[in-house]
């Protein structure tokens, strides 16, 4: 799941962060990473202990309706997600071996369905070449953060000190939230958890929580060495306004060699590839569990892959390769805004008893789920109000709980209790 955490959306909104910011905002990174690891730990326990992911509990809890729009929701941030990752990887091909944009998003069409045919093989071979792909991307930022010398002094202040200066601070906190918590991965990690036979319950549960920790630290890790290499080059040297990856790399070379540059692509390439793996397994899980669909996984597959190259295609054709940090941040602003309609159903189905039976999620963790929750949505809200004003704020707040309360009085009660025996 750590792959998801350390994308190329998360390289746009630190690289922003960092370079306009300096180390101000490691404090939403860290943050982030937290609320990261206590939903995905839900996630898993929702698999484990409920025996169904989180769509397929939605699919069943919910109307045909509601369902339907939830799965909007959940492909709207498929979207967005898989838009940074495509635009990504094509960045780092055109970087590293000269290959025009638009021809690379569309080998980044096909590669990904090559690399899931390792799924034939097994389940183990297809983690096998994303942890691979992962280590290349942390390997990459180790190198990068020995080579820029950060000033430590100001960075470990910066990450339990949360600071919003202005509107720019408050869309790229928002942005890294996003980034880093993502809907779709929620849906995903309670499916994929079911991959594993599992013979002791409570054991599982306790080693795929250790798991989903370590996983998310080594994320968080990346996520905070991508902004900090940011702020420790670009910021201290005067550069505070990069809008484009090819711009930062251009800017890294002068800066810290030739080979940081090509560290810098390589990684990017890596990054892209292995989470354009996550986005489209987790497209098949949520068209399969919230539309009941029967279709073949290669079908799910390439309609979930062409909902996200023809966008990424359009916005490569209109921007001609130009401020794609700016189109990155967009994106995972797009993602955390999609991220209630995901979270609030994970935490009232894993604090259900009904469901979860004893794993219920007792008074701490639900006190816990509430306050990540309403701080969700706050930050979005925030960012709303402070861009777009009262207005829209009120108006975009009052479809919400319309479409709370749509759901809830078309809720299958019947259905909630079967789904539990």
């Amino acid at each position: 799941m750590s792959v998801g955490y350390m994308d190329p959306g998360n390289w746009g909104t630190d690289i922003a962060a960092g370079s306009s910011s300096h180390y101000t905002l490691l404090w939403a990174v860290l943050l982030s990473s937290l609320i990261a690891m206590f939903l995905q730990n839900l996630c898993a326990r929702l698999g484990l202990a409920g025996d169904i992911d989180l769509a397929q509990a939605c699919h069943l809890r919910y109307s045909k309706s509601g369902s339907v729009v939830l799965w909007v929701f959940a492909q709207v941030a498929i979207i967005a997600c898989d838009l940074a990752e495509v635009i990504g990887s094509a960045v780092a091909l055109q970087l590293l071996l000269g290959i025009p944009l638009i021809w690379g998003v569309v080998i980044t069409a096909f590669d990904v369905l090559l690399l899931i045919g390792l799924m034939q093989f097994g389940f183990r071979k297809l983690e096998a070449v994303v942890t691979v792909l992962v280590l290349m991307v942390s390997g990459c930022f180790l190198l990068e953060i020995f080579k820029s010398q950060p000033d430590w002094g100001s960075v470990i202040p910066a990450l339990f000190t949360p600071k919003i200066s202005n509107l720019g601070e408050a869309a790229l906190a928002v942005g890294i939230l996003g980034a880093t918590v993502m809907p779709h991965n929620l849906y995903l990690h309670s499916a994929l958890v079911q991959t594993r036979k599992v013979d002791n319950l409570e054991e599982a549960l306790k080693m795929n929580a250790w798991d989903t920790y370590l996983s998310l630290v080594i994320a968080f890790f990346v996520n905070a060495a991508i902004l900090v290499v940011a702020a420790a080059t670009f910021y201290a040297h005067g550069h505070r306004d990069v809008n484009d990856l090819g711009q930062a790399q251009d800017l890294l070379r002068p800066l810290l060699g030739g080979a940081a540059a090509t560290i810098f692509a390589v990684g990017l390439l890596a990054s892209g590839q292995s989470s354009t793996i996550t986005g489209t397994l987790a497209g098949q899980v949520v068209m399969k569990g919230l539309l009941g669909l029967k279709w073949k996984p290669w079908v799910q597959r390439v309609v979930t892959r062409g909902c996200a190259i023809v966008p990424a295609a359009v916005a490569v054709i209109i921007y001609g390769g130009h401020n794609t940090i700016g189109l990155l941040v967009a994106s995972q602003i797009v993602l955390s805004m999609q991220l209630p309609f995901a979270v609030f159903p994970l935490l009232k189905f894993t604090a259900d008893p009904k469901i979860m039976g004893i794993h219920a999620n007792g008074l701490v963790t639900r006190i816990t789920g509430g306050i990540v929750g309403w701080l969700i949505v706050f930050l979005n809200a925030y960012l709303i109000w402070d861009s777009l004003g009262d207005f829209w704020l009120i108006v975009l707040g009052l479809v919400g709980v319309g479409f709370a309360v749509f759901l809830e009085k078309s809720a299958h009660i019947e259905k909630s209790v079967s789904l539990a025996a």
